[in-house]
């Protein structure tokens, strides 16, 4: 008998899954505007699929046309809530976020308008805004709304991180909380907090380390061109937005942004003894000078475009090498905006202060995290105890680790207290 009631019960619990898979592509079929493709279904989930969603170019004025965005479903259940991931960039694959998972429950990652293959016939970037991508994901949102009538939580990390901010900004109602991680909220096209955090993270020790490697990079210029020339052929990079010697240049003075960033260790910068081939090899593992090639240039043209244009950025500040550029400008700061077609730099910040100011004031039911070793926190979301948001700071954490399974166990039961109260359900 054994044998046969786990067959019958594997059997039942088969076409049950089978059954909900199928009312799920009826569902899906249903919608207006939707293509779906069947992928494979992580362990836990009933059912996954790469979706196609059309989406207006200008949604006040939809006869303007349209472009198909990327979505990546994660079924879980009808009776699951639904995290929507406002992710930043180009989504090539799908990835489980880490509320979802917590929830588990259903999720919708969504690749952000003009990357990726969400795209239109040309790129137009009038249409690239805070306020249209937001509108993208409320779309969205109303329109699986219909399938996944419980909570809803937004999430994305970094640029994602903003995204997932600024949506709740135009539309509060959307999700019963938002979770944005290492976001930045820039007030200016270079924002001077990234300036006062390099001048004072960590110990004056390590940071005079790093502006060490920089100089001595920089007077030994002529010794480290052809080897770096080298370098940029092995890794195939091309260099026609910027010259080299400018690209060259823009990777030194941003060594010490992603030495922080990225999580860099100070016991491991080299000091002038170990030789122009090993300095420079340790400035390239950190900062990557394909960053500054066409590759990264053009391939992050959209990118460049909304941080020019509203969501700010940074610079660097080149009065600690004067003499010792010769190749970018030291009469002003450099920005790290490439603007697409050497395009003005057009920067309207009237938006990304009112969301700053209405984080302050305003916005609530917010769960922020960030690591305080990261250089992005700098551009952090200050806590305020005029709304009920929480915020979550991880000490000497970078970018990347930066996460909700690296909070201690005091803070991970505060973030789940927290979710609790706010989506009014029991977490296990």
């Amino acid at each position: 008998m054994r044998p046969f009631l786990l067959t019958f019960t594997l059997t039942l619990i088969h076409l049950l899954l089978a059954a909900q898979t199928s009312e799920l592509e009826e569902k899906l079929f249903a919608l207006p505007d939707v293509q779906f493709t069947a992928m494979p279904a992580a362990e836990g989930l009933e059912a996954a699929y790469i979706l196609k969603v059309r989406q207006p170019l200008d949604h006040q004025h939809p006869e303007k046309g349209s472009f198909w965005q990327r979505v990546y479903l994660e079924h879980a259940g009808f009776d699951r809530p639904t995290t929507i991931v406002t992710h930043g960039y180009n989504v090539p694959k799908d990835t489980r976020y880490e509320i979802a998972e917590l929830l588990e429950g259903n999720q919708l990652l969504v690749e952000h308008r003009f990357f990726g293959e969400s795209l239109p016939d040309y790129m137009d970037y009038t249409y690239l805004t805070i306020a249209q991508a937001a509108a993208d994901y409320h779309h969205i949102r109303e329109l699986f709304g219909t399938l996944y009538p419980q909570k809803w939580v937004s999430t994305g990390i970094s640029k994602g991180g903003q995204t997932t901010i600024f949506y709740r900004y135009f539309y509060p109602e959307d999700v019963a909380v938002s979770f944005p991680l290492v976001a930045p909220v820039n007030l200016s096209v270079e924002d001077q907090r990234i300036y006062t955090f390099l001048d004072t993270v960590g110990t004056d020790a390590c940071r005079k380390a790093l502006y060490d490697v920089q100089t001595y990079l920089l007077r030994h210029r002529e010794e480290i061109l052809p080897r770096a020339r080298w370098f940029a052929k092995g890794a195939d990079l091309n260099f026609t937005y910027l010259t080299f010697e400018e690209a060259l240049e823009y990777t030194i003075l941003e060594y010490p942004f992603s030495f922080w960033q990225w999580g860099s260790l100070c016991e491991e910068i080299p000091g002038p003894e170990v030789g122009i081939d090993s300095m420079l090899s340790h400035v390239l593992k950190i900062s990557d000078l394909g960053f500054f090639s066409d590759r990264d240039i053009l391939g992050y043209a959209s990118h460049y475009y909304q941080a020019g244009a509203e969501l700010g950025y940074y610079g660097y500040q080149t009065s600690p090498f004067k003499g010792l550029l010769k190749a970018l400008p030291t009469n002003q700061n450099p920005s790290a905006v490439f603007m697409p077609g050497h395009a003005p730099i057009p920067f309207d910040g009237t938006l990304t202060h009112q969301v700053y100011n209405w984080t302050q004031t305003t916005g609530k039911q917010i769960a922020y995290l960030y690591g305080s070793a990261d250089t992005w926190s700098a551009t952090a979301v200050p806590q305020s105890d005029k709304v009920d948001s929480a915020w979550f700071f991880l000490p000497d954490t970078d970018h990347r680790a930066a996460r909700l399974k690296n909070l201690s166990d005091n803070e991970r039961e505060r973030f789940i207290s927290v979710l609790e109260r706010w989506l009014e359900m029991e977490i296990e």
